[in-house]
């Protein structure tokens, strides 16, 4: 088709092209998730489809043209569709019931990290991790590297900032 029958007006208000969701899982794998997680997950999920997203719908169609409301109606959906397609791939793991001495999913960890020092990290889901409060995700170089671990075992991992050794001083199941 001839570029002179397209309707240019109709084509920017339809916003911009939107990349296909990807995924922070490896391909072909469930989403590992505690408890805790999912509830939290769950949630943040009925909020953003009830409260959320009716709100800045009824914005986006008050706006005289498109803007904000609509492009945060955009991301608001595009959230919706993440959580929805995550929460599919759903595989919740109850910490409480793996009791191992070694090192699995929902391990909180105690490692001594040279020279750092001791330092504890809990393997969580991908969309449970928040590095800075320990939590991290079960496909992080380090969950990786202590994955079947026993206490008093050392561990290789390879960091952003380059390899470092890991001591295993204790394993928690909550």
């Amino acid at each position: 088709m001839s570029r002179a029958f397209v309707d240019e007006d109709a084509a920017s208000g339809r916003g911009e092209e939107v990349a296909p969701l990807k995924l922070p899982l490896p391909p072909g794998t469930r989403n590992f998730m505690t408890p805790e997680g999912v509830a939290r997950q769950a949630a943040e999920l009925r909020k953003l489809q009830l409260e959320r997203r009716p709100a800045l719908a009824a914005k986006a169609a008050a706006e005289p043209s498109p803007g904000p409301a609509l492009r945060a109606l955009g991301e608001c959906d595009r959230r919706i569709a993440y959580l929805s397609r995550m929460q599919s791939l759903l595989e919740v793991v109850d910490p409480a019931v793996q009791r191992s001495d070694r090192v699995r999913f929902g391990a909180a960890v105690t490692v001594r990290q040279t020279p750092e020092g001791e330092r504890r990290v809990r393997i969580v889901g991908v969309d449970e991790a928040e590095p800075g409060s320990g939590n991290v995700s079960w496909i992080s170089p380090i969950a990786k590297s202590l994955m079947g671990a026993r206490v008093g075992d050392t561990v290789r991992c390879e960091l952003p900032a380059g390899p470092t050794r890991l001591k295993v001083l204790s394993i928690e199941y909550r």
